[in-house]
């Protein structure tokens, strides 16, 4: 035991001297920037933050359609939700009908921004049941039949209003937008 813990320390010792060697040359500098530190609060918005909410897309009052910040575009998770019924509803007729409407809703924020599916370069997907993978990859896919973007999906134990998929994304504005 006592070999394990001299083994450890003689690790954790060799790491300190590696980090302390890498930042020999670094200091710390305070930003200016970004406006107040973590944990301060804001009087006002942030000029480099937009909030992007469009007219026929679900919104709940804790979050924003997307929110873009220089080139970038970050949309919230979108769900099948019908457009313009409030209080929200997810359509009906499982993983397909679903995925599809999400795909739609995504193509409502992006168009607000002048945006397509092609300005998207990362999205996330959630599924409430791994066993829905193949059905909603089938629709997902005919949205981009060339150069999809960067994509991962993975299973949770379930999603808002009892949906079986919902997609997050992240576009990127071409350059002048």
């Amino acid at each position: 035991m006592s070999a394990t813990i001299r083994f450890r320390g003689m690790v954790a010792g060799v790491a300190a001297a590696v980090s302390l060697t890498l930042m020999g040359g670094c200091k710390l500098v305070e930003r200016t920037d970004r406006g107040p530190a973590q944990g301060a609060v804001r009087q006002t918005a942030a000029p480099y933050r937009q909030i992007v909410q469009p007219e026929g897309v679900a919104r709940l009052p804790v979050f924003s359609s997307a929110v873009r910040t220089g080139d970038l575009l970050f949309l919230s998770g979108q769900i099948g939700t019908k457009p313009g019924v409030s209080p929200p509803e997810v359509v009906e007729g499982g993983i397909e009908p679903e995925t599809r409407q999400a795909m739609e809703n995504i193509k409502t924020v992006l168009a607000a921004e002048g945006l397509d599916l092609q300005d998207l370069v990362k999205c996330t997907i959630f599924l409430a049941d791994i066993k829905d993978y193949a059905a909603m990859n089938s629709v997902y896919a005919t949205f981009f039949p060339e150069n999809p973007p960067a994509r991962s999906a993975l299973a949770g134990s379930g999603l808002a209003l009892g949906a079986k998929v919902e997609i997050e994304c992240i576009a990127a504005y071409p350059p002048g937008k």
